[in-house]
């Protein structure tokens, strides 16, 4: 791949800020994400020194890779390639400072997520900027120390394995159907229109709908709380209604289509699958569907902003539960398929992380 020069942006137009010391930050990238090319890694070399900014191409990288920014101590660091990136890195940062660790009893740095996915749900939950310019300013601003704002963002354990959301049921194959979309359709003049929010309304429309009109959408399920804590029931407006829900009792059985669970509000292009995520430390929002393909379809729009609340939407705040189904539905870990699973365990992750906010305030 050539190396060649940013056409839209030129770095040395990226205000510097004169006068003030800089932090020190690492700056690390997929090398296989379709935005992480020659031209942005050029442009960003003009930003970022060379021993700050890392590429990773696979598992060992990202091992090896986070080893040298812990022993580097970096305070900051920037992530970019997508969710799947920016999870698998901090992933590897927690399993390093774990007791069993190499570098046990460590600090986590903060992170940032730059907005170089293809969903970018993380990006749009913390103001990344948009294009190579939004990138590069990303950069400057946070090395600069001007970027003050903090989210503190809970995280899922699954499989051992941390993230911000999972799912079963429709929630997994509309993910796979968007990732058939991009390979199938998104090609020549309709590539821009079917990678962004127009591929997953196109994989609702064309894949995930239809598939569940004239297959079974349904299954029975349970759904216990199995941590040591109390779940709450939520209402529409996110608060808990009724009695509290003990540890050991049912949360819910019947006949459903989905059970997912988020700690942060989105799945990408800014779809607020879980409206409620976020809001209460320490506890993951629980979303269980009974709800048609056709329901699904008519109520696109208030879905994907959040706001839409039919009786067949069970939310749920809970530190743990078991999903336990009469047959395999599709399974998916942070947008990525982990195939079909009878029976999953999410809980919450013990520590959380630290996100830059670029437009926001400590929280």
């Amino acid at each position: 791949m050539l190396v060649q020069p940013l056409r839209s942006v030129d770095p040395r137009q990226i205000p510097a800020v004169c006068g003030v010391r800089e932090h020190k930050v690492a700056v690390l990238l997929n090398a296989n994400a379709r935005r992480v090319d020659a031209r942005l890694v050029k442009s960003l070399s003009h930003v970022v020194p060379a021993q700050d900014l890392f590429l990773s191409r696979s598992e060992l990288d990202c091992r090896r890779i986070i080893q040298t920014v812990l022993e580097r101590n970096y305070p900051m660091v920037l992530t970019g390639g997508g969710d799947g990136t920016f999870m698998g890195f901090v992933d590897e940062v927690f399993r390093q400072v774990d007791p069993r660790g190499r570098f046990a009893g460590g600090k986590a740095p903060r992170f940032g997520v730059l907005r170089l996915g293809t969903g970018n749900g993380l990006a749009s939950y913390v103001n990344a900027g948009h294009g190579e310019e939004g990138i590069l300013q990303d950069v400057v601003r946070t090395k600069a120390g001007e970027v003050q704002g903090l989210r503190r963002m809970d995280l899922l354990m699954v499989d051992g394995r941390r993230t911000q959301f999972a799912g079963l049921g429709v929630d997994g194959k509309l993910l796979n159907d968007y990732l058939w979309v991009k390979s199938t359709l998104a090609r020549g003049m309709l590539r821009k229109m079917m990678t962004g929010p127009g591929g997953y309304f196109s994989a609702i429309a064309l894949k995930t709908v239809p598939h569940y009109l004239v297959n079974p959408t349904w299954v029975e399920c349970e759904v216990t709380n199995t941590s040591m804590s109390e779940a709450y029931r939520l209402g529409p407006d996110g608060q808990p209604v009724g009695e509290p829900i003990a540890p050991g009792e049912t949360l819910f059985r019947g006949r459903l289509m989905m059970a997912a669970a988020a700690t942060m509000p989105f799945y990408g292009y800014s779809f607020k699958m879980f409206p409620f995520a976020g809001q209460r430390r320490g506890m993951m929002h629980l979303r269980l569907g009974q709800v048609t393909a056709t329901g699904v379809l008519t109520n696109l729009p208030k879905l994907w902003a959040g706001r839409w609340f039919p009786a067949g939407v069970h939310d749920f705040y809970v530190k743990e539960a078991r999903i336990r189904l009469a047959r395999p539905m599709p399974f998916q870990v942070g947008g990525d398929a982990a195939g079909y699973r009878e029976e999953v365990t999410l809980a919450m992750a013990p520590e959380p992380v630290e996100l830059l906010d670029f437009q926001g305030t400590a929280n």
